[in-house]
């Protein structure tokens, strides 16, 4: 194995996430922190400047103020992607080394308030209707130390191993991307700047109320293995040329366009090159 050990590996197994600890060094934390306070036109140091959101309409309301950034390209958010041992811990999971990186975005999820209370939320982020069921992970790098009540990544432990019997409790037409926990306990994630967390995706999740004094801010990586697709390594290649979002209603864009128009495309070293598929493996 290359980043994670064996209690790793055990722990994975039985809980459905592990802790990468330090999967990053402190200066990749502070470049992807200073991006985003600039690219949101806030002031860290001013709590009121928080609350804005040069953001579009979400057509998922429970994503309205979680603090979804609309920001994918910037060269610091790059450096994290291609950066080995983040990488390696993701070689250790999918027991492969040809893998894609998920082109993905970041979060800012400042603290509750009267006017602006994110209560957090809990979901998949894959169809648990299909069969098979799907196989994927899922990832977030701490890019501030953060606390269970923080405003971080909350999940249920485990939830993996017991689906098959969970859900043959629920009703047909129980909701596929929203579960009912009633009787189970979320546990939040608690993390220092630069971890990474990995979760399977089978396990319900979701960003956490922040009821602290300051704000939760974190870089969402994640890797699959690279799959025989075409038309999907071109797109990938074309959004990190031209500096585009994802697309869909969970993801609305930013209107100021700030990437595309303002951004420059982001270097790639050879190990970025073949995540992203621009280069074959």
């Amino acid at each position: 194995m290359r980043v994670l050990s064996q209690a790793d590996m055990n722990f994975w197994r039985e809980n459905g996430y592990v802790i990468v600890r330090k999967a990053v060094a402190q200066e990749n934390v502070d470049a992807v922190v200073d991006t985003i306070w600039r690219f949101m036109e806030m002031d860290r140091d001013d709590p009121e400047s928080w609350y804005h959101a040069p953001q579009g309409e979400f057509g998922m309301a429970e994503l309205s103020r979680s603090g979804m950034v609309e920001l994918y390209h910037h060269q610091s958010l790059w450096d994290n992607r291609q950066h080995p041992r983040v990488y390696g811990a993701f070689v250790d999971i999918w027991e492969t080394e040809k893998l894609w990186v998920t082109i993905d975005r970041v979060n800012l999820n400042p603290p509750a308030r009267a006017d602006w209370d994110f209560q957090g939320f809990v979901h998949w982020d894959i169809d648990t209707s299909l069969r098979p069921l799907p196989v994927g992970v899922q990832g977030v790098l701490a890019l501030v130390d953060v606390e269970a009540g923080e405003g971080g990544l909350q999940v249920l432990p485990g939830f993996h191993r017991l689906f098959d019997d969970w859900v043959k409790t629920q009703p047909a037409d129980r909701d596929p991307w929203k579960p009912d926990i009633s009787g189970f306990e979320l546990v939040g994630v608690e993390m220092r700047a630069g971890d990474l967390v990995i979760w399977n995706s089978m396990l319900p999740h979701g960003t956490s109320r922040n009821s602290s004094d300051k704000p939760r801010l974190a870089q969402y990586i994640s890797m699959f293995p690279a799959p025989e697709d075409e038309a999907l390594r071109q797109e990938r290649v074309n959004s990190w040329r031209e500096r585009t979002p994802r697309t869909g209603p969970a993801f609305p864009g930013d209107p100021r366009r700030w990437e595309i128009e303002h951004g420059v495309t982001a270097e790639l070293t050879p190990l970025g090159e073949k995540l992203l598929g621009l280069e074959d493996w």
